[in-house]
């Protein structure tokens, strides 16, 4: 049978290990795909920098426009990254009629449904199965072999530096600056890490998730964004002494009222396999209704981590060019016609409990007064531990968690508690789920 050729934008860390994997393997990749995909054309920055391919068998360009517009190409590989120049050469292969095959996570939060809405009415493919936690099936295991479930959430580590930020700052008391200047040196982090540590880049990829799980359209404008910046070593070390670790967390629910979809920094019981996972990992833990809890683990980058799903969408491809359009693995997970607008709740919306930190004044009637307010809001006290008080201090931390509350009811409620003149300073407020 003809080999498939394909042609690669951009044959940087990503592309250069898909170059490889695919070279290296390309035999076993025959056989599960039928036929051979055969690497034609690559585009590149720098033609005369060492690369680790057969460079025989591979032509260079530096006009990526070039590979979109070859009729010898059937399969474009975007990544390039950004999302400016990446839609314009992915839009334009799909106008040529060729499928492709993408790991950039902006493109598709941002694009992904006007490409899909192209892609179907050219009758091709648009997979993008690297663009969620590099190396881990993720999207194949939620649009294929979760589909006789119904999801009623998951929770995610989807970016790997805040993952190792946080991981160095328990276990080695480390501060948030340091961590993040060796995570730049280590090559986990961009020079300017605001996409990682702000959860930027976690968004894009809860978007994903939240849309192939639950049918909704990629809505990433409606994900409510808070980074890891302000988490302190104190609150870690407590956090760690009530039994729990802060994660940096993409969580997607549906409720009788909506969708929730929110990355923070949360508060998981130190025994949950979640916690458990450090460093750079990524893990995505889905509950569902048939199959109930399962876990995906693994390297959410690097070069041929991240090769192996592209790759795999490569196979899944080939496989299907022999199929019609309206019988392929809709690209959503649910058929086009079968996306709804579920309501996307706002945070004051949404329900979870709360770590709270507070520094009071060591005196009665403190804690009384903190507890009527709550009372009023209808906030209910699962612990309360009062810290030492320093010999230099005349106030302590005075350390709560909560039970799950609305967190309108919070936010009003931290206003007045805040507004107490046993209050020395502001309250410190970390979401808390239990992953029940």
């Amino acid at each position: 049978m003809k080999p498939i050729n394909i042609g690669i934008l951009g044959l940087g860390t990503v592309g250069g290990g898909t170059a490889t994997v695919l070279q290296r393997n390309a035999e076993e990749i025959e056989r599960r795909a039928g036929r051979a995909i055969n690497l034609l054309v690559a585009s590149v920055r720098d033609l005369n920098k060492p690369r680790d391919i057969e460079h025989s068998k591979v032509e260079l360009t530096l006009d990526s426009a070039s590979i979109v517009n070859n009729p010898e190409v059937d399969i474009v590989v975007e990544l390039i990254g950004g999302t400016d120049l990446a839609r314009q050469l992915v839009m334009q292969a799909i106008e040529n009629g060729k499928h492709v095959v993408t790991a950039n996570k902006a493109l598709i939060a941002l694009h992904g449904n006007e490409i899909f809405a192209a892609a179907q009415s050219q009758g091709v493919t648009v997979a993008f199965e690297a663009a969620v936690a590099g190396g881990i099936p993720i999207i194949k295991a939620i649009r294929e072999g979760l589909s006789g479930n119904q999801i009623e959430w998951l929770a995610g580590i989807i970016n790997g530096t805040g993952n190792f930020i946080l991981s160095e700052m328990r276990d080695k008391g480390r501060d948030f600056a340091s961590v993040l200047k060796e995570a730049q040196a280590l090559g986990y982090a961009e020079a300017d890490p605001t996409f990682d540590v702000e959860g930027i880049d976690a968004a894009h990829k809860l978007t994903i998730l939240a849309s192939i799980a639950f049918g909704v359209p990629l809505q990433f404008d409606k994900v409510f964004t808070e980074g890891i910046a302000n988490i302190q070593g104190i609150d870690v070390e407590y956090a760690s002494e009530l039994g729990y670790r802060i994660k940096h967390l993409g969580i997607a629910r549906r409720n009788a009222q909506g969708l929730e979809m929110r990355v923070h920094p949360t508060l998981i019981p130190h025994r949950r396999l979640l916690a458990n996972v450090d460093g750079v990992m990524n893990a995505v833990l889905i509950q569902a209704d048939a199959v109930g809890p399962t876990l995906y683990y693994g390297p959410g980058a690097g070069a041929e981590p991240t090769a192996s799903a592209v790759v795999a969408d490569l196979v899944d491809v080939v496989r299907a060019l022999t199929s019609d359009p309206e019988n392929r693995v809709p690209h959503l997970a649910f058929q086009p016609a079968a996306i709804t607008n579920i309501p996307i709740l706002t945070m004051p919306q949404v329900e979870t409990a709360f770590y709270l930190r507070m520094q009071v004044l060591d005196q009665t009637g403190v804690l009384a007064d903190i507890t009527r307010i709550f009372s009023d809001h209808n906030i209910s006290i699962e612990a309360v531990v009062q810290k030492d008080r320093k010999h230099d201090q005349d106030s302590v931390p005075l350390i709560i968690l909560t039970h799950r509350v609305l967190e309108s009811n919070m936010m009003i409620a931290l206003e007045k508690i805040e507004a107490l003149k046993t209050i020395s300073e502001r309250v410190v407020s970390i979401r808390l789920e239990t992953l029940d």
